[in-house]
């Protein structure tokens, strides 16, 4: 039989199957033991993700323009939503449930993925680190492993690791790191060689055995986080890393509902720059930003990255029922 007749078969085992099912369950039962509330929003929305490295599918709704606009984006993750739900007063919450992201297929990447987001209202992202880090833990102890935690900041890893400083050093300064690693510098900027020296440089020398919180980032990195006056400013962001594998990303929560528009603006003219496509701005959570969110920290937790590690893959197909060639 050819690899092609074959084709219509699973490309995870049942057992990689059955871990899922229990990790679900773990999730679950681990937020219900602390009140957070699991929740539902939609997959389809009239605004897309603004940011310049990420890639939205589209679609377009065939009905009466009553129902509004005919143009729907998949959601790259429902944190929109899910603030809109905070500033509503639903408190913490969460959802475990699947998002979409253009481009990349294969090794570690899947178009369509899980996600686990939640928020918690009155913690910092420092705070949220310690209970990412629990439930990492929990999922490790369903395969009879465990791994330390450190904590560290950005600006320290890059000095302690490769002798620069990220905050201050220039894009040659930068680019001259990578050391042995080529790339093409064509439209690079600052930011993404400071991305190149992560994946590149630091996350291959990550101990499979630990995990490493990297907090307070660039503040040209903040995404949907605050800033933070220091000198210079940094955003109120964190990475957690299991081994060589970023597993979540997470925030001190943005609650200026005009910064926030400005940075969708201006992600929105790096995209013209680009000649990317220009997904409509959620004019909704910006409204819920004015309307008033509560001082919360949220984090998105990639579900698929976590069970690669527990099964000690570094094939996404091994551990979804059927991969974007297979779907």
């Amino acid at each position: 039989m050819t690899e092609h007749e074959a084709d219509w078969k699973p490309g995870a085992s049942i057992e990689a199957m059955r871990l899922r099912a229990r990790l679900n369950i773990l999730v679950r039962e681990f937020f219900a033991a602390r009140g957070v509330l699991e929740v539902e929003t939609p997959i389809l929305s009239a605004a897309g993700n603004t940011t310049p490295n990420i890639d939205s599918f589209s679609s377009h709704f065939s009905g009466h323009v009553d129902a509004g606009s005919s143009e729907r984006w998949l959601r790259t993750s429902p944190e929109h939503a899910l603030k809109r739900l905070l500033a509503a007063g639903v408190g913490d919450c969460y959802e475990l449930g699947r998002v979409f992201r253009n481009g990349e297929a294969g090794g570690r990447h899947n178009p369509e993925f899980t996600m686990l987001e939640w928020y918690r209202t009155g913690w910092d992202h420092l705070r949220l680190i310690d209970e990412t880090a629990e439930l990492v833990r929990a999922a490790l102890a369903l395969v009879g492993r465990d791994a330390g935690l450190e904590v560290v900041t950005y600006r320290e890893l890059y000095q302690r690791e490769l002798g620069i400083d990220p905050l201050l050093a220039d894009s040659d300064t930068l680019r001259n790191a990578l050391g042995d690693v080529r790339i093409d510098p064509q439209g690079l900027e600052r930011d993404d060689w400071l991305d190149l020296l992560m994946t590149h440089r630091l996350q291959p020398s990550f101990a499979g055995d630990r995990m490493i919180a990297v907090h307070d980032w660039p503040a040209s990195q903040a995404a949907l986080a605050r800033i933070r006056a220091d000198d210079p400013p940094v955003a109120e962001r964190f990475e957690l890393y299991l081994g060589p594998v970023e597993l979540a990303n997470g925030y001190h929560e943005l609650l200026d509902a005009d910064e926030q528009l400005g940075r969708f603006d201006a992600d929105i003219a790096v995209r013209v720059r680009r000649g990317q496509a220009l997904p409509a701005v959620d004019t909704r959570f910006i409204a819920a930003l004015h309307h008033g969110m509560p001082a919360c920290a949220g984090v998105a937790l990639g579900v698929d990255r976590l069970l690669m590690v527990l099964l000690d893959t570094g094939h996404i197909r091994d551990v979804v029922a059927f991969d974007f060639s297979r779907a």
